[in-house]
Order: C-alpha cells, then structure tokens, then sequence
C-alpha cells in the first residue's frame, strides 16, 4: 500500500482525497455561515455547537492532516513533473493537450488560499472575542465580529479576490480528482465536469456573498 501511495498514481489518489475532505468541510462551512442571513442569533448558535463540543478537536485534527497531506503532495507532484519534462516544450501544446491557465496557476492559487486561510483563523478563530446571550447560554457573538472585519473596505476586497480565486481551485481540484478517479471518462463525462463547475460557483458565490451583504447594508 505504502509503495502504492508513492508512485504518480498513489500522489494523485491522496492529494484528491485529501483535497475532497477540505472540499466537503468548504462546502459544509459556507452552508452554515449563510445563517447570518437568518439572524445573529442563529448564526452565533450554529458557531457555538461547533466549538463548545470535544468533536471540533478531532475535526481540526483530519482537516489539519489533511492540510499538510494535500500541500506536501502538490509539491511533489510538482517536483516530479519538472524533473520528467527536464525543460519546458518551447511551444505550447495545443488542442487536447492544451494545458488551462486553472490548471498552469493551480500552486500559486493553492499558495494565495493558504495564506488567506491562515489570515482567516487569525481574524476570526483567534481575532476579537465578544460576549452575548443565545436562549440563556452565554457563548461567543461572531456576528459582531463578522460585522465589524467586513466593514472594513480592503478586508472586503481582500476576501472577494480570495474567495473567486478559491472558487477556480476548487473547480480545477475537483474536477481533476474526478478524472484521477476515473470517474471523466465514458458517458458521464460532462455530468462530473458541470458537477465540478457548478460546485465551484456555489461556494464561492456563497462566500462571497456574505461580506458583501454586511458591507452594503451597514
């Protein structure tokens, strides 16, 4: 299994799985984080179940392993790929080997989403902590905080440019990840790839959303 997982083959399969576990919690987080359309209370309510139980170590753990899984991966893959290609084709492929600009971006996009998840977890898993009162339980008011950060015009701008830029990795990741699993080829082919395009547009928009909602109507 080990000699597996250090071929080609065995990099890819773990960087998609990995990938497809930080897929899964983007998606679950965006869905949850559209309660700040509902009400402040619902919001804080909902980042308080996640936070006040013993679950959210192990969560933080798979997603950490994950992480670092995914990343060293690319970099291998990467490494691999230069040292097979020996010097880059003085011509660009074209047609259906013809690489996307997703696909040539793909780790200074991975890169800009690292640093914008490392800035996210600063502002808001360790930024400004406010009190407030949810049904009678105490618990921390993320909404306040939220409203606060997207007040600001450069965070804002920041965060849409992070999000859209999310949005093309995730596409991209997917959708590769897909055709790793074997799952682009034959009939269902356009079914896999709309299903990652359209995945990318629902999370980002998703996200993208929120700060420009608190920003507009403050």
């Amino acid at each position: 299994m080990f000699g597996f997982l250090g071929t080609t083959v065995g990099k890819k399969y773990l960087m998609g799985i990995t990938g497809l576990i930080w897929a899964g919690f983007v998606l679950a987080h965006m869905a949850g984080n559209m309660l700040i359309f509902v009400s402040h209370d619902a919001y804080n309510a909902y980042g308080h179940a996640l936070t006040s139980g013993k679950i959210i170590y192990v969560a933080e753990l798979v997603l950490v392993l994950a992480l670092i899984t995914h990343v060293y991966m690319a970099i291998s893959l990467t490494k691999n790929n230069r040292e097979a290609k020996g010097q880059k084709y003085a011509v660009s492929a074209k047609g259906a080997k013809r690489v996307t600009l997703a696909s040539r971006t793909m780790a200074i996009q991975g890169s800009l989403i690292l640093v914008f998840v490392i800035l996210h977890l600063i502002t808001f898993k360790y930024g400004q902590h406010y009190e407030t009162n949810v049904n009678g339980v105490p618990m921390r008011d993320l909404a306040k905080l939220m409203e606060e950060v997207f007040q600001q015009p450069g965070y804002v701008v920041w965060y849409l440019v992070a999000l859209i830029i999310l949005g093309f990795h995730l596409k991209h990741g997917v959708g590769s990840t897909f055709q790793s699993l074997g799952l682009m080829e034959g009939t269902y082919r356009n079914v896999w790839t709309k299903l990652s395009i359209g995945y990318g547009i629902i999370v980002a928009l998703g996200f993208i959303s929120q700060p420009l909602y608190l920003f507009l109507t403050l």
